[in-house]
């Protein structure tokens, strides 16, 4: 199937991330066939984005996506949208990419099962830069050893639900997948005593209309290192994900990551298609 054929179904496409990706999806050869969202049933997707009319009324609920001729769904909406997305499109044999957070053992379960019908790729960051970003901390946590600190903040805007943000979660996972034994501590408060060994310091920041930033400091004995990635724009995060659902249509069932999109295409997934030199079939199966 060529990439211009490629029919998308956009969940949660009353949000901000929802919008600019039926905003942005023609870039990257996606035609928008179905568009959820629970609060704006009855809109037209394309209006609501800011695009234009384009004759997709938004729905109510993705229940059914059987009838609707697609062949990946692309979620930014609720972990209990989630669930039922994930239900809908393995159903109707649709690859899926979510960048839905928050995700509570319910929503993981059902990526989990889908994956064993349909293509699934999850990520709490759709940038390139923050998986970079990721790669560069469990390098400078393995090379600068344990008993140099981390602490780690992240920066939202005043609406976002889930606290830490899933991105942050993720550097911590970096972290601790080069020191065994680290743990987090969420914020400090009162007589907590002198820092222990493995602490990794979680700390959330709200306000304002803050996209998303992200700095890992490496605090040692006169001297320190951050690590920071800000995002200016939420097209970052939404041709991200457009960029996955363009490469992910048509891979064996199973799950995926940014880290696979990246090594299957030639050039930055922040770019259209059309930008890249060449496709690449290359995939994996299996958790991960």
């Amino acid at each position: 199937m060529s990439p211009a054929s490629r029919r998308l179904v956009v969940v949660g496409a009353g949000g901000r991330m929802g919008r600019a990706v039926v905003r942005l999806a023609p870039e990257y050869g996606l035609a928008l066939v179905h568009a959820v969202s629970a609060d704006d049933h009855g809109k037209d997707a394309g209006e609501l984005a800011g695009a234009g009319r384009s004759g997709v009324i938004v729905q109510g609920s993705p229940a059914s996506l059987a009838d609707v001729g697609a062949d990946v769904v692309i979620e930014f909406a609720s972990p209990a949208a989630t669930v039922e997305t994930c239900a809908a499109a393995a159903s109707a044999g649709l690859a899926i990419v979510s960048g839905t957070t928050g995700l509570g053992d319910d929503a993981r379960v059902a990526l989990d099962r889908a994956a064993g019908r349909v293509p699934v790729l999850w990520e709490p960051n759709m940038s390139v830069g923050v998986h970079v970003l990721g790669r560069l901390v469990a390098e400078a946590a393995r090379l600068l050893g344990p008993e140099v600190a981390v602490e780690i903040t992240e920066t939202h805007h005043d609406r976002k639900a889930d606290s830490p943000s899933g991105t942050a979660l993720r550097l911590a996972e970096a972290v601790q997948g080069a020191r065994a034994g680290a743990f987090l501590v969420h914020g400090r408060s009162g007589a907590v005593g002198a820092r222990q060994p493995g602490e990794i310091g979680m700390h959330a920041i709200r306000g304002g209309d803050v996209v998303g930033d992200h700095t890992v400091m490496f605090l040692a004995q006169g001297e320190r290192i951050e690590l920071s990635h800000r995002a200016s724009s939420r097209d970052l995060f939404a041709r991200g994900a457009l960029a996955a659902a363009a490469w992910i249509s048509g891979k064996p069932a199973g799950r995926y990551g940014l880290a696979d999109v990246l090594a299957g295409r030639a050039g930055s997934v922040a770019a259209p298609p059309s930008a890249s030199p060449r496709a690449s079939r290359h995939g994996s199966e299996g958790p991960r």
